[in-house]
């Protein structure tokens, strides 16, 4: 079955030029130019991934990529005009897993979804299994839920992506780079910090009964607690 792409762009010339790429690529594509309709339509359609303008009449990229969290999983490239770093940390704190600056080479948006799509796959492969459970703490890979003890965490996709990750292998040591590729997949923008400040933010969220789960490898990274 041919992947489905959404393309939530208000460029009529641009989000042509994307629809007609993705469509020689063999993906099932459609395409939405008002941010106010673009989540029902997501509800529809069901993409497994969008490209998603950042400024859009209705509502902009940033709010509808919030409210994607709920839809599941789902794919998402950003584009926008705006160069500065802060629009792009933005994105990408709030659940995109690539960013493009129009202009932009077609050829490289191609080969960012496929990677994408990739990795999607092989995560939905390696998730076998459809809970997960170490240290108090069980995720729900298929519903993307998690707990600590009877307690629902409000995670963001990249916590949730990164606690998964580290409770899929108690005790394997991650290097902070091996932990940028696998769960941003990419050379992201802010560097290693960025997973320091979200194991800070997933201990703070698991509370002090499960805030012990991620443990700090000191000079190396970080592993789950077991092994």
């Amino acid at each position: 079955m041919n992947e489905k792409i959404m393309v939530i762009e208000d460029e009529s010339k641009i989000a042509e030029a994307i629809a007609y790429a993705l469509k020689r690529e063999g993906y099932a594509v459609e395409v939405v130019n008002h941010g106010g309709a673009a989540l029902e339509r997501v509800q529809a359609f069901r993409p497994d991934a969008v490209i998603l303008d950042v400024m859009l009449p209705g509502m902009d990229g940033y709010d509808i990529l919030k409210k994607l969290q709920d839809k599941g999983r789902i794919g998402v490239i950003m584009l926008t005009a705006k160069e500065d770093i802060v629009h792009k940390v933005l994105g990408l704190e709030l659940g995109a897993d690539d960013y493009m600056t129009k202009p932009f080479d077609m050829r490289e948006l191609l080969a960012r979804l496929k990677s994408l799509l990739r990795r999607m796959q092989a995560a939905g492969e390696t998730n076998e299994t459809a809970e997960l459970e170490l240290g108090g703490v069980v995720l729900q890979l298929d519903k993307r839920l998690a707990f600590a003890g009877a307690e629902k965490l409000d995670l963001t996709p990249k916590e949730y992506d990164l606690l998964a990750l580290l409770i899929a292998s108690p005790g394997r040591v991650y290097t902070r780079e091996q932990l940028l590729d696998l769960v941003w997949g990419m050379d992201y923008v802010g560097g290693t910090r960025t997973v320091d400040i979200h194991v800070q933010r997933v201990r703070k969220k698991l509370g002090p009964a499960c805030g012990e789960l991620i443990q700090t490898v000191h000079g190396i990274g970080y592993k789950a607690l077991g092994g």
